[in-house]
């Protein structure tokens, strides 16, 4: 058990306009490297924000500011055991470029989502998985947009 310290927000990198279902997160994390998969033994985030902005429990947890070892996802090495992982469905162009593809509806969303555990957990710090990892993931500027939805500084990730 650890402090709820993150936020990190992910894209799947997968082309935009290209749903993604709750099945293939799984069998992407949790099938065994053999079969494609990473082998890990948990998915990698909590929720899902599909194309048309619904949000999808991946991993159920609970809204207290303690990781429980059953809330763990396994999102970003060195962080999972403090973070909770959020992913929308895109990421990419047609070309398997980093592109922002976020439709409105996710954006809205994602801003809801935000904000409303941001309420819920005042002090945690919201970052973008290229924070963490040599990645452009999520695909677009965390700091920047997080500015322009009216986040607290305090809970913006800067390092």
């Amino acid at each position: 058990m650890a402090k709820l310290e993150y936020l990190i927000i992910h894209c799947t990198a997968t082309p935009e306009g290209r749903e993604v279902t709750s099945e293939e997160i799984y069998r992407w994390h949790t099938n065994p490297k053999s079969k494609g998969g990473r082998g890990w033994s948990q998915v990698g985030y909590s929720e899902l924000i599909h194309l048309d902005g619904s949000i999808e429990t991946l991993v159920e947890y609970n809204d207290d500011d303690i990781v429980e070892s059953w809330e763990v996802t396994n999102g970003a090495r060195g962080m999972n055991s403090k973070s909770r992982h959020i992913v929308y469905a895109g990421g990419c162009d047609k070309n398997m470029k980093a592109k922002d593809t976020r439709t409105d509806k996710q954006k809205e969303a994602l801003e809801m989502y935000v904000k409303a555990h941001t309420t819920l957990h005042p002090d945690w710090e919201i970052a973008g998985h290229y924070h963490f990892a040599s990645k452009a993931c999520p695909s677009f500027n965390v700091e920047n947009w997080l500015e322009d939805i009216g986040i607290q500084d305090k809970n913006i990730y800067r390092k």
